[in-house]
């Protein structure tokens, strides 16, 4: 797609936000209206329209991408993708610790436990923790409670909280993120850990370190987006 368009405007429109294109409203790739739920979030993604250069870059407009989901994906069945995304509880990251090496253990607990530790508290709830990588089942309540807490978003916040999600493999850590009980950066430290362990002991893969950068990209994006929504 090339840029044919000069002009980028946010105006109100009934009781959301529109993005015009040389005063045509902004559609999504489904052809429905672009209608967003905050200013800050529709400046934003204006920003990324008017920062556009001659080819479209779609990597480089990600809250486009998350607005375009929200409406054309999650809106829908926002009841399936919310149960979907919910079932990340049965196999949490956090729950899942290593065997070895020492050092990576205890990083995991440090990092890991307080997370834990706000969902239990937060939720009410309570995780079955294991070494090692065999699955195993958390308490029905557990699950149950929390696909009740992701079903309650609206689609925009479940376009914003999938990323996190699916990128990090903790839906605890994402929801953190959405309550503000610990900061992006924070949960994306806690979520890409193992990642980082192994880039700092066996060296940096120019390869694995683009991937885990490209990750981070998508993951901030996500939370940025989320915040967005709060105003």
């Amino acid at each position: 797609m090339k840029r044919l368009w000069k002009d980028v405007a946010v105006d109100r429109e009934g009781g959301g936000w529109t993005i015009r294109l040389d005063g045509k409203p902004l559609k999504t790739p489904g052809r429905a209206a672009l209608a967003l739920p905050t200013e800050l979030l529709a400046e934003a993604i204006a920003e990324e329209w008017r920062s556009a250069k001659d080819e479209i870059d779609p990597r480089a407009m990600p809250l486009t991408g998350l607005a375009n989901g929200a409406i054309d994906r999650v809106a829908p069945e926002r009841q399936t993708f919310a149960t979907d995304l919910g079932r990340y509880a049965e196999a949490d990251l956090l729950c899942y610790r290593a065997e070895r090496p020492s050092g990576l253990i205890e990083r995991q607990k440090v990092d890991w436990d307080p997370l834990l530790g706000w969902a239990r508290r937060h939720y009410e709830v309570d995780f079955a923790t294991t070494a090692g990588l065999i699955h195993v089942d958390q308490p029905a309540m557990t699950v149950e409670r929390l696909i009740h807490a992701v079903a309650a978003l609206d689609p925009f916040r479940l376009a914003g909280l999938s990323p996190l999600v699916t990128i990090g493999g903790s839906l605890v850590a994402a929801l953190a993120v959405l309550e503000k009980a610990i900061t992006p950066q924070q949960a994306w430290e806690a979520v890409s850990l193992d990642e980082r362990w192994q880039l700092e002991r066996w060296g940096a893969d120019s390869e694995a370190a683009t991937a885990l950068d490209n990750r981070r990209a998508d993951f901030l994006a996500a939370a940025r987006f989320l915040e967005l929504l709060e105003a």
